[in-house]
């Protein structure tokens, strides 16, 4: 399997459902990545654990970005999925922009609203150009 095919895109989904269980438990994503019976892989551990340490410029990011939106007043899903895709923007220089937009788009569209592709492609397409400029 290619480093970018089903195993990074399994990771991501894996990484949505640990950041929704800590968004409804009230507790750092890490509490629950150490709460799981068996351990996730390694790209998930280390994409959670990072959204945990970076979250505040992470979000920071998000509201900068998601225009007439507060973090608050965003879906959860999108709010989470952005996260996603801020980290992997900012962190992972090894992930190309392009997968990192698509997936986050495929995340948006399969868990929550009709309009969340578009609002994910805009924010993410905005933070990439902040973080990775062309050149």
């Amino acid at each position: 399997m290619s480093a970018f095919g089903g195993t990074r895109r399994d990771a991501r989904e894996r990484i949505l459902h640990l950041l929704y269980e800590s968004d409804q438990r009230g507790v750092d994503p890490t509490t629950v990545l150490a709460d799981q019976v068996l351990p996730p892989d390694d790209y998930t551990t280390e994409v959670l654990t990072g959204i945990a340490e970076h979250r505040v410029d992470l979000d920071a990011r998000l509201a900068a970005r998601a225009e007439g939106w507060t973090l608050e007043r965003m879906p959860t899903m999108d709010r989470l999925i952005l996260e996603i895709g801020a980290y992997e923007l900012a962190h992972r220089g090894d992930v190309p922009t392009a997968v990192i937009l698509n997936e986050a788009i495929e995340l948006a569209n399969q868990y929550s609203t009709d309009d969340s592709g578009r609002f994910v492609n805009g924010v993410l397409a905005g933070i990439s150009s902040d973080v990775r400029p062309a050149g």
